[in-house]
């Protein structure tokens, strides 16, 4: 049992962020959480930019040098343009490498118009994409509407639905933006927002974090056709490869992942089709913190199924392969997607402590253990992984010393015996179908042999009505008078005995 655990253990400090600030990691972020990878990440486009000013700044000098020595030559002869000209000419030469440099760190220019001056109602936010179909227009509209009845009672609900709603029609017109760069600012807004409920509007820990649900809630359905799987990436291919890496995986057993779990039980195989459903239902879901519910109910189903099958408190070691396993029979569709999504674009807060970050972790853990899964994980040998995963032998199949020659040989056997089973049940159906045929032609031949006898008693025993005496006319009357003359086979019988008088 340990030798198998040893390919799936995992240490819990594994999970934790590598900067060791004590929150969750994620190998999306190279193992860091989602502050110390937005401070690097600051901390590296800070350098980069510095980089790129400097580089322009260099290329100026040397332009403004060249300029000075063009110069220099130009009043060296007879001059025809004036000397207005040449400076207009420098104007508009340096302000046109300024706007070139600047055009690096400035934001898109498609934004739309401000509107602050729009009232706080539904119907006065049209959606910039009015002009085109939307799929989710339905759920925009329904999101929006939630989220203003939800903010009616706040005094900064007003300024909070104006800020929400411009920067999602900003992000809308800035199509051409990649992923990183659109959860950049999504990640941006959450984190100036949240600073300033806390101190300007002076809310407290648990109103903020009920406020940025909201937020999250509006602003990710609003924006979930730019930001779910996006063109720009590569997370479609990731979702077809990891789907079938987990198809060509469908020979994996519990014994092979040393799960803790009977489904022999009632109860716990009916928490495994709980967890697989709540797995799978998480594509479904719009809003990151919705997909991580579903995380979290999948998780917890895992975790009773284990308590049930152990009877007692499952562990973290228990949970992990358990997680793999499930993973392993949903085939969630679109996972690498749905986990990009959440990593993105949830509230940070959500990933880096509490149980739904705990859970989102694990998962992370158990897809990337699945895509480097090998023989030495389950206690296989490479030889036998290779014959697994090509289809050409099963785990249901003995094998000799693991060869394919020999798990080839071994497969026709049982392909033998099979026929010569199967042609031996034939011959027992001939048989069989023989003999019920026999003994219908029995059970004729008895039925006619009855049906003579019978005929040939009837016949020897006929009737004689024809040799009785004709009834006399004072018969007549006493048979009709007789007491049983309804008794048909009595009629030949005396009369019976008619009262006397007696004189005495």
């Amino acid at each position: 049992m340990m030798s198998q655990r040893r390919g799936i253990h995992l240490d819990q400090s594994e999970l934790l962020c590598k900067k060791g600030c004590g929150f969750y990691g994620n190998t999306a972020w190279q193992g860091l959480c989602s502050k110390c990878w937005r401070e690097e990440n600051q901390r590296e486009k800070q350098k980069q930019i510095q980089e790129d000013w400097a580089l322009a700044e260099r290329l100026q000098r040397e332009e403004e040098e060249a300029y000075a020595s063009r110069q220099q030559k130009t009043q060296s002869q007879p001059s025809i343009t004036p000397f207005s000209k040449f400076e207009e000419r420098k104007t508009k030469e340096k302000s046109s490498k300024v706007n070139t440099v600047t055009k690096f760190f400035i934001p898109s220019t498609k934004t739309p118009p401000k509107k602050d001056a729009a009232p706080f109602d539904p119907q006065s936010s049209p959606s910039p994409s009015s002009s085109t179909s939307r799929k989710s227009s339905v759920d925009s509209d329904i999101a929006t509407r939630e989220f203003i009845d939800f903010l009616k009672p706040l005094k900064s609900g007003r300024e909070i639905f104006k800020q929400c709603r411009a920067f999602t029609e900003t992000m809308v017109y800035k199509r051409d933006i990649g992923a990183d760069e659109l959860s950049e600012c999504v990640q941006d807004f959450y984190q100036n927002l949240s600073e300033r409920l806390q101190t300007q509007f002076k809310g407290s820990s648990d109103e903020v974090e009920c406020i940025m649900d909201e937020v999250e809630k509006y602003i990710m359905t609003r924006l979930y056709k730019e930001a779910f799987c996006p063109e720009t990436t590569d997370d479609e291919k990731k979702d077809l490869a990891i789907q079938k890496r987990i198809r060509a995986l469908h020979w994996v057993t519990i014994e092979m992942l040393c799960v803790p779990v009977d489904e022999e039980i009632p109860e716990v195989s009916d928490s495994v089709v709980k967890a697989i459903t709540d797995v799978i239902e998480m594509d479904s879901k719009r809003v990151p913190k919705n997909k991580l519910g579903c995380i979290t109910r999948c998780s917890k189903h895992i975790f009773n199924a284990i308590k049930v099958s152990k009877k007692e408190a499952a562990s973290a070691d228990d949970f992990l392969p358990t997680l793999i396993y499930i993973v392993l029979k949903a085939n969630p569709p679109r996972l690498h997607s749905n986990i990009q999504y959440i990593t993105r674009f949830c509230n940070p807060s959500r990933l880096m402590t509490g149980e739904d970050g705990y859970y989102f972790t694990n998962l992370c853990c158990a897809v990337a253990f699945i895509e480097k899964l090998d023989g030495q994980s389950l206690n296989l040998s490479s030889e036998e992984f290779e014959l697994y995963m090509s289809g050409q032998a099963s785990p249901n199949w003995p094998l000799t010393s693991g060869a394919a020659s020999s798990s080839s040989n071994s497969a026709l056997s049982q392909v033998h015996k099979r026929l010569d089973l199967l042609t031996g049940l034939g011959e027992r159906q001939e048989r069989v179908i023989e003999k019920a045929r026999q003994l219908e032609s029995d059970l004729i031949d008895w039925t006619d042999e009855v049906e003579q006898k019978v005929q040939s008693v009837l016949e020897s025993f006929p009737p004689d009505m024809q040799n009785l005496p004709a009834p006399t006319a004072s018969g007549a009357a006493a048979a009709s008078s007789a007491i049983d003359s309804d008794n048909v086979e009595n009629e030949l019988l005396p009369p019976p005995l008619q009262p006397q008088v007696f004189a005495g």
